[in-house]
């Protein structure tokens, strides 16, 4: 099983978490975090959102994000699936999950990764709303939620 795939297909989170887990049985623990698109972001109704990436480039970025949390994390397996292309609000967008012998080190490694995948992937996204579409900008926020890690990503602007 890939450990990162990049796709305009749905994924099925049941699936995923029982191949994560498939034959080792030293797993104690697994933490997945599914992310959908909202209907409404920044005050606006979002109809839909168009993610773009670069082939290859983004893969081998998320696998070494995955590297940098098996540095810090003791994990098992990870599983991480984006998905790109137009998606309707409601739509699952991102799969994170994360295997460990310990449910501490699995959230962790979970939010971290997530974080992570959140200001340091190279996606571009498109939100499309009743007044238009715009190009979803960096926020503050994610920012400073990989400063928890002490990692600055420097994305987001003042």
């Amino acid at each position: 099983m890939a450990r990162v795939t990049v796709q305009a297909a749905d994924f099925d989170l049941s699936t995923e978490v029982a191949a994560l887990r498939r034959g080792d049985g030293g797993v104690g623990a697994v933490v997945s975090f599914v992310g959908t698109v909202r209907d409404v972001s920044a005050g606006q109704g979002v109809l839909r959102m168009e993610l773009e990436h670069y082939p290859g480039m983004t893969e081998a970025s998320i696998e070494a994000m995955i590297g940098a949390a098996e540095a810090r994390f003791d994990l098992r397996a990870v599983r991480i699936i984006h998905r790109v292309g137009a998606l309707e609000a409601g739509d699952q967008i991102v799969l994170v999950a994360v295997s460990s012998a310990h449910r501490g080190q699995a959230f962790q490694a979970c939010e971290f990764l997530m974080d992570y995948l959140k200001t340091q992937a190279p996606f571009w996204k498109k939100e499309h709303t009743p007044e238009g579409a715009h190009w979803v900008d960096a926020r503050t926020t994610d920012d400073e939620a990989l400063r928890r890690w002490g990692l600055d990503s420097g994305n987001a602007g003042p």
